[in-house]
């Protein structure tokens, strides 16, 4: 396997959220998956606004903006450029984003 860009700065495409996961204003998703053989990974981008969600198993880092994550069952998180963040399988969150927030994640 030779070395490569797989990302080079840009516009990720962002498409709206169901119905049932948006909880104020209007906020959109986009997603980026490296292609990659072995591992899930990519970049996800989410605008201003509160929606819900259930999530996979995933390590992230904030790349740029800011949000709260409520966790069903536990304190919630302020999250911000550089921390990086571990999200549990079918945890129930709801996602304040409060500047368009862009994380990389890798999923096992």
């Amino acid at each position: 396997m030779s070395s490569r860009i797989l990302w080079s700065s840009g516009t990720l495409e962002h498409e709206s959220l169901p119905d049932g996961q948006v909880r104020e204003g209007s906020p959109t998703t986009a997603v980026w998956e490296a292609p990659v053989a072995d591992l899930s990974c990519g970049l996800w981008e989410h605008t201003v606004g509160v929606s819900t969600d259930v999530e996979s198993a995933e390590i992230f880092v904030v790349l740029s903006g800011r949000a709260r994550i409520e966790i069903e069952g536990q304190d919630p998180l302020e999250v911000g450029p550089g921390d990086v963040v571990e999200l549990a399988a079918g945890a129930r969150t709801v996602w304040h984003v409060s500047q368009t927030l862009r994380k990389f994640w890798v999923m096992p």
